[in-house]
């Protein structure tokens, strides 16, 4: 049998699996290798004015690497620089829009028609010989390719979620390392102040010591203070190292590109916050973790309707080819043949298979019900947070800063005029080193609420996200670290 004869037979035989696949046109566009991107790059664009990129070849890769280099290599970098690092360098980011890709050539593979299935058998029996060619269609495969395109499709969409929660996600960790890591180096900053009016009293008291003018517990009382302070201040230094590090690793630098630093103190902060009446419709609006259970209900339904279909098809072949039968004369008789292969549903009907799609159904709904009245309550706690950390950061600002700055003015007021004595003074001073660094976090509390506010309006956050106003986050003045 020529192999025109076998292309003929496939042709004919597939017709109605054809008949039902996709166009060339469109089984081209489910191949582009960079299907499904263009949404998360515009959602990423929108919601953090940052560009997110798909890296697919060693090119892409070269210029991604030169432009994290530009960003970050030897400068003081700020909230919104760390951020844009991270979503050009982060690797797990990479693998969560591989995922995409994978969604992508499950389309495209739903997208073509079947390979026919060929079955060539021969026998001879004495001098007659028989060739009998069979190519066989799935037509159950036909049958449900819009339902079964129709699941990949949904898939695909969840897949295009998920990577924009990924990418979320990523931008504000990051946020929160970066906040942290500021943080971290401010109240050091402070540690190493009250080191020094500590050392001027342990100095001071050996001096008195030595002449008597106070006792070894006084004496004692300043030296362990300053020895305290000493080790408060490897303390704060070794958290500000190691919150760093945890800022690199958000970010998914490594080597030369982790020679970086981040501002001596958090800015200021902002005059008045940010008013959201409607905070939990915003976030029922937004919540990107709230779509993709709704694309869970998508699928789940999607898939429901491929159960029908197929209730009954489960396994459904038609077969058709021809039979060349060679006779005791020498001749040969062709013969047409046509087969069915199918399983007859005695004991299962689908119903088990129905009902469980079902039940998987109302699942899928009540686990969207019930993430709906978890984000609605999430967001007010995150908004009550976040005015509430305002409040209580700019109670310190406003009203203890002031008193604390009163206290040490007079207290050195009174020492020049011999009234008290400098051991006081210092304490003084120590004291509102004491309240700077109660009102360093509580300003560092009130940013990580702010950055809170946008990760539970968006989503790709829990504790931590992103956050509007820390998009004027620089260099707050002096070295970075």
């Amino acid at each position: 049998m020529s192999i025109s004869l076998f292309r003929n037979l496939a042709i004919a035989s597939s017709g109605l699996l054809l008949a039902g696949c996709a166009t060339q046109a469109e089984i081209a566009a489910f191949s582009d290798p960079a299907r499904g991107f263009a949404e998360v790059r515009d959602t990423t664009r929108e919601t953090s004015n940052k560009q997110s990129v798909w890296i697919q070849s060693h090119q892409e890769a070269e210029a991604a690497a030169a432009r994290v280099h530009k960003l970050i290599h030897g400068k003081t970098i700020n909230a919104e620089t760390a951020v844009q690092a991270a979503l050009l360098a982060n690797k797990g980011l990479q693998a969560a829009y591989a995922e995409i890709g994978m969604s992508a050539a499950d389309v495209w593979q739903e997208a073509l028609p079947a390979n026919p299935k060929l079955t060539v058998m021969f026998s001879q029996i004495g001098v007659a010989r028989t060739i009998e060619s069979l190519i066989t269609a799935n037509i159950a495969r036909a049958i449900s390719y819009k339902a079964r395109l129709s699941v990949a499709e949904a898939k695909l969409r969840k897949s295009q979620l998920q990577a924009i929660e990924a990418t979320l996600r990523v931008a504000n960790e990051t946020r929160v390392a970066w906040i942290n890591s500021v943080s971290a180096w401010e109240r050091a900053g402070h540690v190493k102040q009250a080191i020094a009016a500590s050392d001027a009293g342990s100095e001071l008291a050996k001096q008195l010591g030595e002449t008597g003018a106070i006792p070894k517990a006084a004496q004692a009382r300043e030296h362990v203070n300053y020895a305290e302070l000493t080790a408060q201040l490897a303390s704060a230094r070794l958290e500000a190292r190691e919150a760093k590090q945890v800022l690199i690793r958000k970010m998914g630098v490594w080597g030369k590109e982790t020679k970086f630093s981040v501002p001596n103190r958090l800015p200021p902060l902002p005059r008045r916050v940010t008013k959201k009446t409607t905070i939990a419709a915003e976030a029922l609006r937004n919540r990107i973790d709230l779509v993709i259970a709704m694309a869970d209900l998508e699928i789940v339904a999607r898939s429901h309707g491929l159960t029908k279909v197929t209730r009954y098809v489960s396994d459904l072949d038609l077969s058709g080819g021809v039979e060349i039968e060679r006779g005791e004369d020498g001749g040969n008789e062709v013969s047409g043949v046509i087969e069915f292969d199918f399983v007859i549903p005695i004991f299962d009907s689908g119903q088990a298979r129905l009902r469980k799609a079902e039940f998987a159904y109302m699942r899928a709904a009540n686990l969207v019900a019930q993430r709906a009245v978890e984000i609605r309550s999430e967001a007010r706690t995150a908004y009550e947070a976040y005015r509430g950390r305002y409040d209580i950061a700019r109670h310190h600002l406003n009203a203890v800063a002031p008193l604390r700055k009163v206290l040490q003015e007079q207290a050195l007021l009174n020492n020049n005029g011999m009234i008290t004595s400098t051991f006081e003074l210092l304490q003084d001073v120590r004291a509102k080193v004491n309240s700077d660094l109660q009102a360093d976090n509580a300003k560092r509390d009130f940013w990580l609420a702010e950055a809170g506010l946008k990760a539970v309006i968006y989503g790709g956050g829990g504790a931590g996200g992103g956050g509007g106003e820390m998009a004027v986050l620089a260099d707050a003045g002096g070295a970075g670290h």
